[in-house]
């Protein structure tokens, strides 16, 4: 499959990478159409989801299996009115049911628009006004039924609401409707590679959340996710822990790793555990794993010598940047290396730790050869070695693919983040002099204190090395004298809760003097029993900056 869209698919060095690494994109690419069903043409008995649950129930598809259920998913969209364009929102957890639809809605040329199950009734009318969203296909479970019901008077674009199961007054039945789809119809024309195939809304520092729109070749700019950073392969079972709401659910559950022929495994559970995730892996024997850091600071604080885990061959990180004590940690207790990567919504992976390369602790790697990346000094000229910019991917030669087609109905907000031929990414890093990019932080998010211009990173990387410290966020607090200074908010280890005081803070502090530059210290420090975060698990700080500047 992957030599359908690269020439080359083996590389021994980041320069044979630049040098040979181009994608192929056909004319009218679909996902649907030339990624699963020529699968399931070629190979219909390989084994695409293995899908299971915290409830103990176990399901596998094959691609000819995911061929017949999107088939029939499409034909059954079709039927209630859903064609090219059409706007379709999917709450939809990890239950298999998102595979059948993202697959049919690409399959019809429609829109796909992923959401989380915590969307409250404001959240669900705002998305469906600003989108004109016409569908939304829901899990069955009753605070999300009902904030979809809730919201229907104040929604007219939306004409229908499916569950998955049990329904709700006034929900379609998805399971019933499958069952009796006609054959599909193919569409004559499904697609070009410039529709809006995915479409997410995230959420910026101040206003409504944008809607970053991709077109149907983005799956294509997820070879490099797949293929040469997860590393995977025809035998590969991998599992990326993330809700399917969240943008990285694509990078990790789907386009790069169907391309790869890899498996992907689904584990559906209510609440995260990170000895059942360890259960997982020794039980089904996935041998590779990419999540957030704060999923692997929990792995790391078990007992992992309780567990079988020779099967895991291959780990990656990304969500935030990686605090070094984590990967010391980890690698100690696994003999594996966690590979960094860094992207955004708007792209895919841009920075990445490669098979071919010695990963630097707290690095996010060198660019992915599929962008220009840059750094560039407030004042727009280039940022040398060692110095601070922010993260800009040139698109003056066109394009590249997996880059955000638009924010959608938002000519303003794209032009700002994406003029002269730049996109700005609002992500600060330096270069060391190997060429590896060093994430600083949100351009919002750097502290300037006395002069000085302090990254939350750097603080929390230090904070992380004291067994004290489970999880931190460091923030910006006004100050008149320094216009700011750092404030650390930290979650305390088990043992040190009950020494949480100013004894435990002067200790702290000190700790960070000696491991970083001491004028980086934390001035302020606050104890609380959790850090707010988003649902794909990182930290909110600017809720952590609002509260302080109350």
């Amino acid at each position: 499959m992957l030599e359908r869209f690269i020439d080359k698919t083996t590389f021994e060095s980041q320069e044979d990478f630049i040098q040979n690494f181009k994608v192929k994109v056909p004319e009218n690419f679909n996902f649907g159409y030339d990624v699963v069903d020529a699968w399931a043409a070629e190979e219909p008995d390989k084994k695409a989801l293995c899908w299971t649950n915290d409830h103990g129930e176990h399901i596998d598809f094959t691609f000819a299996e995911l061929k017949k259920y999107t088939d029939q998913t499409a034909s059954y969209f079709q039927s209630l009115g859903i064609g090219h364009g059409d706007m379709v929102m999917l709450i939809l957890k990890r239950k298999y049911e998102f595979w059948f639809s993202i697959i049919a809605l690409h399959k019809l040329g429609a829109v796909v628009i992923p959401a989380t199950h915590l969307l409250t009734k404001k959240d669900i009318v705002y998305r469906a006004n600003a989108a004109d969203i016409k569908m939304i296909v829901c899990a069955g479970e009753e605070p999300i039924l009902t904030h979809i019901k809730d919201s229907l008077p104040d929604s007219p674009t939306v004409k229908t609401v499916v569950s998955v199961g049990p329904e709700l007054g006034g929900f379609e039945d998805f399971h019933q409707g499958i069952r009796n789809a006609a054959p599909f119809q193919r569409p004559m024309h499904a697609n070009s590679n410039d529709d809006i195939s995915l479409m997410y809304f995230t959420s910026g520092t101040t206003g409504n959340p944008k809607m970053v729109a991709h077109d149907f070749t983005y799956p294509l700019g997820h070879i490099v996710t797949g293929s040469f950073w997860h590393n995977l392969h025809r035998d590969s079972l991998h599992l990326t822990i993330a809700d399917t709401g969240w943008g990285k659910a694509v990078w990790g559950k789907l386009y790069g790793q169907w391309i790869a022929g890899a498996t992907v495994f689904v584990y559906d559970h209510e609440k995260f555990t990170p000895a059942a995730m360890l259960q997982m892996i020794q039980d089904y024997k996935i041998t590779s794993l990419c999540a957030p850091p704060t999923i692997f600071r929990f792995l790391i604080r078990e007992d992992l010598s309780k567990y079988d885990l020779s099967s895991l061959k291959y780990c990656t990180i990304a969500g935030e940047a990686l605090n070094p004590a984590v990967f010391d940690t980890f690698y100690k207790l696994t003999g594996i290396k966690l590979m960094e990567g860094f992207g955004q919504t708007e792209t895919t992976l841009t920075v990445a730790t490669f098979p071919w390369m010695e990963p630097k602790p707290g690095s996010m790697g060198v660019p992915n050869p599929q962008y220009d990346v840059d750094l560039l000094r407030p004042d727009g000229t280039k940022a040398e070695d060692g110095e601070q910019g922010q993260i800009v991917i040139h698109t003056d030669k066109g394009k590249p693919i997996g880059l955000f087609k638009e924010y959608y109905r938002d000519a303003e907000r794209t032009h700002e983040a994406w003029h002269d031929g730049l996109y700005y990414t609002g992500d600060v890093a330096w270069r060391d002099e190997d060429g590896y990019l060093w994430f600083v932080g949100r351009a919002d998010d750097v502290i300037k204190s006395s002069g000085y211009r302090i990254g939350p990173f750097e603080v929390e990387s230090a904070l992380m090395t004291h067994p004290a410290v489970v999880e931190c966020a460091i923030t910006g607090v006004p100050d008149e004298i320094r216009g700011q200074v750092v404030k650390a908010t930290i979650v305390l280890a088990k043992d040190y809760k009950s020494k949480a005081g100013e004894e435990l803070i002067k200790e702290l502090q000190d700790h960070v003097k000696k491991v970083t530059a001491p004028y980086k210290y934390p001035r302020v420090v606050e104890f609380v029993d959790e850090l707010p975060k988003t649902i794909s698990g990182k930290i909110r700080r600017v809720e952590i900056r609002d509260k302080d500047n109350q």
